[in-house]
């Protein structure tokens, strides 16, 4: 089962910094987990302060890499590019109406021949958000690596948005992109979408409010 991280610094209490504090030491703790993929998603942050969030988490996510367990957790930012490349991140998330794949793909490679980076990944992690199964199967052709398909089921601050469903997911997965279930997902009802075909699940509130640890155990238990 993949998981996915999403990051929420403003769900924590607080003031900016201890906000901040608050983000890296779930980030440090998610990583230690073994969660596969974190996501930056700190949309309201300028773009100095997003390169200087997202280096301290992959500063921090480096550290918990020991030679008896290699670096698994792989960081991705939110939309911008520049900042995926400016501190070497693993990749980048697509939201809609964004930049298309092989758009970043092309970015990426161009900055990485100018930039001469022995760390920077020669070729990017890109996940896709999609609200539908014919936007999954179009993140597949357009050569993304992840389709993050939402909202499952509803959530509880986003009454108006509709749940897709587990028939929709189900129909997603018929992809050959995996696909991670996202939105209003609990320990209860993950399984029900490893049984439709999804590759994991993808969630803020589920890891950034729990013991990640133990919600690691328990989804990969299953």
């Amino acid at each position: 089962m993949l998981l996915y991280y999403i990051t929420d610094r403003s769900a924590f209490p607080g003031d900016e910094h201890s906000r901040r504090l608050r983000l890296l030491d779930k980030i440090a703790e998610a990583a230690a987990a073994g969660i596969d993929y974190i996501q930056i998603r700190e949309k309201d942050l300028s773009a100095r302060d997003l390169e200087s969030l997202a280096r301290e988490a992959m500063r921090t996510i480096g550290e918990q890499t020991t030679d008896h367990r290699p670096l698994a957790t792989a960081l991705l930012i939110n939309s911008r590019t520049d900042v995926a490349l400016a501190v070497e991140a693993d990749g980048i998330h697509l939201p809609a109406n964004d930049l298309s794949p092989q758009e970043v793909r092309q970015i990426w490679k161009c900055s990485a021949g100018a930039l001469a980076r022995d760390t920077l990944p020669a070729d990017p992690l890109i996940s896709v958000s999609c609200h539908s199964p014919e936007e999954v199967a179009q993140a597949g052709v357009s050569g993304a690596d992840l389709a993050i398909l939402a909202p499952i089921f509803e959530k509880k601050d986003a009454r108006g948005a509709v749940p897709t469903g587990l028939e929709s997911l189900r129909e997603a997965c018929r992809s050959e992109i995996p696909v991670l279930a996202l939105g209003g997902i609990t320990l209860q009802n993950a399984a029900y979408c490893l049984e439709v075909g999804a590759a994991g699940i993808a969630a803020i509130r589920l890891f950034q409010e729990n013991d990640i640890n133990e919600m690691v155990r328990t989804l990969r238990s299953r």
